[in-house]
C-alpha cells in the first residue's frame, strides 16, 4: 500500500482549446484527499495531443524533469492516455519513472504500480510494448526484403549527381575544406570526401 504521506504530482492533458483540465484535476484532488496524499506539484497541458513527444507537451517536460530531482513519490493522472497515445512512450516513461522509484496512478483504470496488481499490469504492458516493438520489426523487415525482391533501390534518394561531383572537385582545387564544400554544395561530409576519393 501507499504510504498516506506519499508527496503526489498530478499530471493532466486535454487535446483541444475548448476543452478543460478542470474535471480532471477535481477528481485527482479528490482522490488524493481520500487517500491522505500531499499534493506537491500540479502539471497540465492544454489544447496538447497526446501524440507530441516530450517536446511538445511542456509541462509533460517539467513532470519529468522534477521526477528526476526526486520532488514526488507519486504521479497520478486521469486516464493512462493522458501521458500519451503510443504504448511504446507508455512504455519508455513507465520503465523511466520505475527507475526513479516513482509510482503511476491512473484514475480511470484504478491502475496504481505502487502495488502488486498494478505491478503485473505494468508488466503485461512491458510486454505488450515488447511485442508491438517485434512486430513492427517484422513488417519492416519483410518490407525491405520484398522491395529487393522487386529490384527496388532502397534508401534515402541522393542529390549528388555529375554537377555536384565537377563543382566538389574544382572547390577542392582552389583551396575551399572539405567541410566548407559540403556547407556550399549542401552534402554530406562523408560524401564530400567520397567523391574526392573516387577522383
Amino acid at each position: 500500500m501507499i504510504n498516506p504521506a506519499t508527496r503526489i504530482a498530478i499530471y493532466c492533458r486535454v487535446s483541444t482549446a475548448n476543452q478543460t483540465v478542470e474535471n480532471q484535476l477535481l477528481e485527482l484532488r479528490q482522490v488524493a484527499q481520500r487517500s491522505g496524499w500531499e499534493i506537491v506539484g500540479t502539471y497540465c497541458d492544454e489544447g496538447i495531443s497526446g501524440s507530441k513527444g516530450r517536446d511538445g507537451r511542456p509541462q509533460f517536460d517539467a513532470l519529468i524533469k522534477d521526477a528526476h530531482r526526486r520532488k514526488f513519490d507519486l504521479i497520478a493522472a486521469w486516464s493512462i492516455d493522458r501521458l500519451g497515445r503510443s504504448i511504446q512512450t507508455l512504455i519508455g516513461f513507465m520503465n523511466e519513472m520505475n527507475d526513479l522509484g516513482v509510482g503511476l496512478y491512473f484514475h480511470q483504470q484504478a491502475l496504481n504500480t505502487k502495488t502488486a496488481s498494478g505491478r503485473m499490469v505494468f508488466g503485461i504492458f512491458s510486454a505488450l510494448g515488447e511485442y508491438e516493438k517485434e512486430m513492427i520489426r517484422d513488417r519492416i523487415n519483410a518490407g525491405l526484403a520484398r522491395a529487393r525482391s522487386e529490384g527496388k533501390k532502397l534508401g534515402r534518394p541522393s542529390n549528388v549527381n555529375a554537377s555536384v561531383i565537377t563543382s566538389v572537385r574544382l572547390l577542392r582545387e582552389r583551396g575551399h575544406s572539405i567541410h566548407n564544400i559540403a556547407k556550399q554544395l549542401h552534402i554530406g561530409v562523408g560524401t564530400t570526401q567520397k567523391i574526392l576519393a573516387a577522383a
